[in-house]
């Protein structure tokens, strides 16, 4: 481990450097989430209300929502998401609560069985806490 808890294979990633493009043509991934993908990765956001109390995934967003994204409009959805899949069941902070999130990133179209829920992207066998 080095100082502040994360461990040498692990890289910062930011939501400034998630994607390259975001506009009509859709969303265009950067290099260097393309680069760190597969490998384990840190992130800091707020936890958007989850969908249900026990839940095994949550979603990170850049900047804190009052509301469940899955219950607003498509008009009012943030691109600056990503899905966090826990390895373990955690206690779910408050929507205005910094949070850091380490996990494995992956990228592209995936759907989760057990939820239905579609994804872009994604962090695996996650934990986070808070800051």
């Amino acid at each position: 481990m080095l100082l502040g808890g994360i461990s040498s294979a692990e890289e910062r990633i930011g939501f400034d450097e998630l994607y390259e493009n975001t506009g009509v043509l859709g969303l265009s991934f950067s290099q260097k989430v393309k680069s760190l993908a597969g490998k384990e990765v840190v992130i800091k956001g707020f936890m958007a209300p989850p969908l249900k109390a026990k839940s095994n995934f949550f979603v990170l967003t850049k900047a804190p929502m009052a509301l469940c994204p899955f219950c607003s409009s498509d008009t009012d959805w943030s691109a600056d998401i990503v899905v966090v899949y826990l390895k373990e069941h955690q206690t779910f902070v408050q929507y205005n609560a910094i949070i850091q999130v380490d996990g494995v990133l992956e990228y592209g179209s995936w759907r989760d069985e057990s939820s239905g829920f579609v994804s872009l992207l994604r962090l695996k066998n996650a934990s986070f806490k808070r800051l």
